[in-house]
């Protein structure tokens, strides 16, 4: 694994966004604590990170790249409305698909009709952003641990599985609210 801070990523940006179209599967920074991610469109690099984590069919959450991809391939209404609004937050909210060929099928593998997004309060929104893809985000750590805040705590066994690191410094967070949306009605989950 590579470990690097914002600056080098920013001056090799292209470097790493190409790394990332290609099936990386690298740790990031945001505005809750430390995430593990990927194309969220490449079906290989999620099994990575869903073999990484030890979670074989628990879903997954996307950094949408945009507000309007949200709206294109999500059903948003009612109270959805208004979460999206809020976003960039520290929120997931859980929609329906419209579009569920937006993601690998094996980011919700039990139910391909929903979807978990977010965009970070944090500047790898402007990286997925500019990646013009979503991101597979979830917590680093295997299922049951607890999530990492300090990349310097980093287990070896996920350190040796994952292209380049993003260190931030120690991030003084909790994971993000999830929020139910799929009937227009908020259900906060988390």
């Amino acid at each position: 694994m590579k470990l690097i801070d914002k600056t080098e990523f920013d001056v090799n940006k292209e470097e790493y966004l190409e790394l990332i179209r290609n099936g990386a599967v690298f740790i990031y920074p945001t505005d809750t604590i430390y995430g593990i991610g990927c194309d969220a469109t490449n079906k290989e690099a999620v099994q990575k990170i869903r073999e990484i984590k030890e979670r074989k069919e628990t879903p997954f959450s996307v950094i949408a790249p945009k507000k309007i991809w949200i709206q294109e391939n999500c059903e948003v209404f009612g109270q959805g409305k208004d979460y999206v609004n809020k976003l960039p937050g520290k929120y997931t909210l859980i929609l329906a698909l419209k579009q569920e060929n937006c993601v690998a099928n094996n980011v919700n593998p039990k139910d391909n009709s929903t979807l978990g997004v977010r965009i970070p309060n944090h500047w790898i929104s402007e990286v997925v952003k500019e990646l013009e893809k979503p991101i597979i985000t979830t917590s680093v750590n295997r299922s049951g641990e607890s999530f990492l805040t300090d990349i310097s705590k980093l287990p070896v066994g996920i350190r040796s599985r994952v292209d380049f690191a993003i260190n931030d410094g120690i991030i003084e967070g909790k994971p993000s609210q999830v929020i139910d949306l799929i009937s227009g009605e908020a259900e906060v989950k988390r």
